[in-house]
């Protein structure tokens, strides 16, 4: 609707077959005739001055040049984005994580530096604050927490890769379910997921690393379950 550079009230004067065929040309969803003539009755009932039009025109146009602009940006980024992530060894093993993605790469490479630099995956835990700390005072003996003292971005971004992975990738998913839900100890929702953060650093760091594959089998390894499996393997 935008891209037409027209007022609420200038669009409800189009007929409904050539607004049709505009905004299929332009949203990425299906669009019918209901939703036609639905905009059109938002546009009708739309309330504003109408006098300096011509120049709110020109402001709208001026606002849509921007935005593609910066679209167009972006688009140069994320190729150039591509192109450097294909020079990074192990990636095709990365991505072929069901839940991982360039954008996940690119940040997590983006916070640490070059992989080749550390030497265990305990310093990225610590880079990222999640390392647990224990909150003791004279004999009383607190609750572990995580330090947050490292890279704020980095455990963001692992938090925001974590959720989804919980959700959509089998091997997360029964993970979370077991620390939360065993019998002895039990974890809460949120120390499950910093567990999950960690347990995504060292498959991180072995696929970069060490030129691991990732396996499903020997991450379950913390269920009894698969404890055999994962000795057989």
């Amino acid at each position: 609707m935008l891209s037409l550079g027209m007022l609420p009230h200038e669009l409800v004067s189009l007929s409904d077959e050539f607004f049709l065929g505009h905004l299929r040309q332009v949203a990425k969803r299906g669009a019918g005739i209901r939703r036609i003539q639905n905009l059109k009755s938002a546009a009708n009932r739309s309330v504003g001055i109408k006098q300096g039009t011509e120049l709110a025109k020109m402001e709208l146009q001026l606002l849509l040049t921007q935005y593609q602009l910066i679209q167009g940006k972006f688009e140069e980024l994320h190729l150039k984005l591509d192109e450097l992530i294909e020079q990074i060894p192990g990636v095709n093993q990365l991505l072929a994580i069901k839940g991982i993605g360039r954008d996940t790469v690119a940040g997590f490479l983006a916070e640490i530096g070059d992989i080749g630099n550390y030497h265990h995956p305990k310093q990225i835990v610590k880079l990222a604050g999640l390392n647990l700390r224990e909150n003791t005072s004279g004999k009383h003996k607190g609750q572990s927490k995580i330090t947050k003292r490292g890279r704020k971005k980095l455990r963001a971004l692992l938090f925001r890769v974590v959720m989804p992975l919980v959700a959509k990738n089998q091997a997360f998913k029964a993970l979370h379910q077991y620390y939360t839900k065993r019998p002895d100890n039990p974890l809460k929702k949120m120390q499950s997921l910093i567990a999950l953060c960690n347990k995504l650093i060292r498959i991180l760091f072995g696929i970069m690393k060490k030129g691991h594959e990732f396996s499903e089998v020997k991450m379950l390894q913390d269920i009894p379950r698969f404890a055999s499996l994962t000795t057989a393997a």
